[in-house]
């Protein structure tokens, strides 16, 4: 392969960009956007929101923290998965497959997993992205370099 003229991205980068474009965007909402105790929270934790802030005054203003580096955590790593998937899997360098398959089950499976033992209200929509990620992991794996 001519460093000149790079491979194409298969199917299945493109598939691993759509997962790297989802983590940023996740990351954005949990910076941006989600509050800092949802319903679904307060009612696995068995909590009365008035009797928790009582307790922990400034529960909400530490909660915006954590979430803003959670979420900051979450779009850097969309960049370097579209990063990896646009300029790593390309050239089929040794070991991108297990990394892309670690970092998979690691960010967007383990967050899905959870999320189901919470029996939280997202549940479903957040089984998506470890579907579509562990697909992109079986197409790069079985196509024929």
């Amino acid at each position: 392969m001519n460093a000149e003229h790079p491979p194409r991205v298969a199917v299945a980068g493109w598939l691993f960009v759509a997962c790297g474009a989802w983590l940023i965007g996740l990351g954005c909402y949990f910076i941006f956007v989600r509050p800092a105790l949802l319903p679904e929270d307060l009612r696995y934790a068995a909590a009365n929101l008035d009797a928790l802030q009582a307790a922990a005054p400034g529960i909400r203003k530490w909660l915006d923290l954590v979430f803003t580096v959670m979420g900051g955590f979450m779009a850097g790593a969309g960049v370097l998965v579209i990063y990896i998937a646009t300029c790593v899997l390309p050239w089929r360098l040794a070991g991108a497959l297990p990394a892309m398959l670690l970092a998979g089950v690691l960010t967007v499976g383990l967050m899905s997993a959870v999320n189901f033992a919470l029996e939280s209200d997202f549940r479903w929509l957040l089984a998506a992205p470890p579907l579509a990620w562990f697909a992109a992991v079986w197409m790069y794996a079985f196509r024929r370099p």
